[in-house]
């Protein structure tokens, strides 16, 4: 008998726009998949030789850059985050449009001209990609790593910028009004840093 293939899933948005799609390819999940309350992170399909593990995006690079999944679905920014060698994608399913946006608050984009910028201090989910975008512009990036809630790192002083993933054509969950400029975004009380 020959080992299953694992294929790591991520939770959240992007499964929920590739189940269809594995579906279409005879890779359907165990009625378990679907349990919300469920903890459990490996699950059976009607393929037999197929198993799904469903875990954070960024695991998903993870696993599969180590073996122990064969495939993954993932974003493009968790590729360019982790930028491991061991992996590559050799198909853009076109789902979960995103992009990285940087903000800051209203008051201080006020006064802010990002063309002047030398040092910037952002907390990010992105520490690398991040640092690599402002280096191209000549700037260098402190980047505080977090995993969430970025918009209080301004409010309790952590760092005055954040870099945060969006929704392409759609509002952030933290902007109830936003207005976007090119790759970056407006969270309610914040402004754009983007000058053309």
């Amino acid at each position: 008998m020959s080992e299953k293939i694992v294929i790591a899933v991520p939770k959240g948005r992007i499964l929920s726009e590739a189940l269809p799609l594995l579906a279409r390819a005879g890779i359907v999940p165990e009625a378990a998949f679907g349990d919300e309350d469920s903890r459990a992170l490996r699950f059976a399909t009607q393929t037999p030789e197929i198993e799904l593990i469903r875990v954070r995006a960024f695991d998903v690079a993870t696993f599969v850059a180590h073996g122990a999944a064969q495939l993954g679905i993932v974003g493009s920014d968790v590729l360019a985050e982790f930028a491991y060698s061991e992996l590559y994608a050799p198909v853009d399913l076109a789902i979960g449009h995103c992009r990285l946006s940087i903000a800051e608050p209203a008051e201080m984009a006020a006064r802010d001209d990002p063309r002047g910028w030398s040092h910037v201090r952002v907390a990010t989910k992105y520490p690398h990609v991040t640092e690599e975008h402002f280096a191209r512009r000549g700037v260098q990036a402190e980047c505080i790593k977090l995993n969430g809630a970025m918009e209080l790192a301004p409010t309790l002083g952590l760092a005055p910028r954040i870099v945060d993933l969006v929704p392409r054509g759609g509002r952030s969950r933290k902007t109830a009004s936003s207005r976007s400029s090119g790759s970056w975004m407006s969270p309610r009380g914040w402004s754009s840093t983007a000058r053309r």
